[in-house]
């Protein structure tokens, strides 16, 4: 009798980024609506459940204190990787967490630098958050004439959406 012994493929250690990379081409030019209804039938499709990102509390609401104290904590729940995630991370304390209606870049930068983040240039980074499809932040007032003017920010439904995410996968 002979024994037949069984061994499994190797799983291909680029299979999973190369999916992220077509998912993320198929839905680059879609908004974030349609881009919600892809994902969903995609997950359906594959009999995957989704986890909703953890919802994130501003000040106290029903007797529950806010989640996150201090901007280190909610810059450590997200660990943002980019000048852009920085700033957007930042943006969405000010606006979200401290409930103001608008933030500067030089408010979120001086934040940012307090925490060991600095950005080198703040500008490009909120150019960066504004060219994003749909657009992560919306520029509402610039003081000046120069490209570095002192500028005011608010972000969108979407910015707000892409910081909530980062906070429910860390």
């Amino acid at each position: 009798m002979t024994e037949t012994t069984t061994t499994s493929a190797k799983p291909d250690p680029t299979a999973e980024l190369n999916a992220m990379q077509a998912v993320a081409a198929a839905i680059a030019g879609l908004d974030a609506a349609a881009a919600e209804r892809v994902l969903r039938w995609a997950a359906e499709a594959h009999g995957i459940t989704r986890t909703q990102p953890r919802p994130v509390q501003g000040a106290e609401t029903n007797g529950t204190p806010k989640r996150f104290e201090t901007i280190a904590d909610l810059y450590a729940a997200t660990a943002p990787e980019t000048d852009a995630d920085r700033a957007l991370v930042a943006g969405y304390w000010y606006q979200f967490i401290e409930g103001d209606t608008e933030f500067g870049s030089q408010q979120v930068n001086t934040a940012l630098k307090h925490l060991g983040y600095g950005v080198a240039n703040i500008t490009t980074a909120f150019d960066t958050l504004m060219a994003r499809k749909p657009a992560f932040v919306m520029q509402l007032k610039k003081a000046g004439t120069t490209r570095q003017a002192r500028k005011e920010y608010k972000l969108t439904s979407a910015g707000k959406q892409a910081v909530e995410l980062m906070i429910g996968q860390h």
